[in-house]
């Protein structure tokens, strides 16, 4: 078992002085036991859309709320002690035009505590990510695969491979990164486009299913644990198997009381009877 190697409390300015140095670890949170098991070895947690797929059961992110991000994103505040914690924007809470994103992101922030908000887009998202920043939140940029056009853009799949759409990615990172967003994930890119970028922009890059050459990683906890297996991207590495071990324990727990093998009322609430 690793231990715990995250620098606690990092700022923003601090993640984005990683940039080309040790590489930010980062994983998915929605909930706070969960937060508090992840905070020591991370250097930011983001509370995903994803949450609408991995705990909702949702076919996509699309269905997510702005009320479930902001209750996602307290709870997982109550677990993430100083570690710096992103929260995502719904589909839906940014596009229409700066002043309603930035009417959002307040909204996000201030209800939750976050140290800043993550939203989908490049070029097309520039004037929103300069009018948030410029008003005092801080935007992490996400390009490439976006989960939220997941429709327009033929599904889930690998992207940069055509001339056309690397050149169309590269030009997203750097808009974002004129824009003032403080860092950028890149998602679903081939490597070598990937790596071009990371070694272009000034910026961190975060890679999910993208390249080591990117300034850091961020994946999806469940994933990672193995507490969702609906999907698993090719790209993931499970380090357990916790679906099967909760599975197992509920197998057991249930023999237990149709034996009647239960506690002794001695026992509840960690009383002992005299």
């Amino acid at each position: 078992m690793s231990s715990p190697v995250a620098i606690k409390g990092l700022t923003i300015p601090q993640l984005m002085a990683r940039k080309g140095g040790v590489p930010i670890v980062s994983l998915t949170a929605y909930t706070m036991p969960m937060a508090q098991s992840l905070a020591p070895h991370l250097d930011f947690m983001l509370v995903g859309d994803s949450v609408g797929m991995v705990l909702y059961g949702m076919d996509s992110t699309l269905g997510v709320t702005l009320d479930m991000m902001i209750n996602h994103g307290k709870a997982v505040m109550r677990g993430a002690g100083n570690t710096c914690v992103i929260v995502d924007m719904p589909f839906g809470s940014y596009e229409e035009s700066p002043q309603i994103a930035f009417r959002n992101a307040s909204r996000v922030m201030k209800e939750t505590g976050c140290a800043g908000v993550k939203l989908e887009g490049g070029a097309v998202m520039a004037e929103t990510i300069r009018f948030l920043s410029d008003r005092g939140i801080p935007v992490l940029a996400h390009i490439g695969l976006m989960p939220q056009s997941v429709n327009t853009a033929g599904g889930f799949r690998s992207h940069g491979r055509t001339e056309e759409e690397a050149h169309e990615i590269m030009d997203d990172a750097w808009a974002v990164t004129h824009a003032g967003a403080w860092a950028v994930v890149i998602e679903g890119t081939v490597e070598p486009l990937a790596k071009s970028v990371t070694e272009s922009i000034p910026i961190p890059t975060i890679g999910i299913g993208a390249s080591p050459a990117c300034d850091g990683q961020i994946l999806v906890s469940e994933d990672v644990l193995g507490l969702f297996n609906d999907f698993t991207p090719k790209f993931v590495k499970r380090y357990a198997d916790l679906s099967d071990a909760a599975s197992k324990a509920a197998g057991q727990y249930a023999d237990e009381v149709r034996a009647r093998k239960f506690p002794s009322d001695e026992h509840c609430f960690g009383v002992v009877k005299k």
